[in-house]
């Protein structure tokens, strides 16, 4: 599969990872009134359960076994918690900027970390 496609297709999957995400996000601060910074890491993980099931089936067609590709995946969604963490407090805690724009602008940061990693890490062809 070309480059563009399989970016496309993952970019696709992202609207369903970010749907739950942003579900769970607006849901948490509005209807429960967290505060922004704990209900998106709650939303980042609906987002990654949606997300590794998608990409495993539709952008990668890996063969990678689950107990091998899902700690891996685990892996790069830690790294990418960390960064939805430290974005979030740093543009919305401590710059002021409102939660939906500053996990706006978080989601297109863990996007680029996240298609990298899972392409050549988590779901990339086994070397033989």
């Amino acid at each position: 599969m070309s480059l563009k496609r399989q970016f496309s297709i993952f970019a696709l999957v992202g609207v369903f990872a970010v749907i739950a995400h942003y579900g769970v996000l607006v849901a948490l601060v509005e209807l429960a009134r967290w505060s922004a910074v704990p209900a998106t890491l709650a939303g980042y993980v609906a987002g990654g359960i949606v997300s590794y099931i998608l990409n495993r089936r539709h952008t990668y067609e890996s063969d990678r076994p689950h107990q091998e590709a899902g700690w891996r995946f685990a892996a790069v969604a830690g790294v990418g918690f960390c960064l939805t963490w430290v974005s979030m407090y740093f543009l919305h805690d401590r710059l002021g900027i409102h939660y939906l724009i500053a996990q706006a602008l978080t989601t297109g940061v863990v996007l680029i970390w996240s298609f990298v990693a899972h392409k050549f890490w988590t779901f990339g062809t086994k070397l033989q």
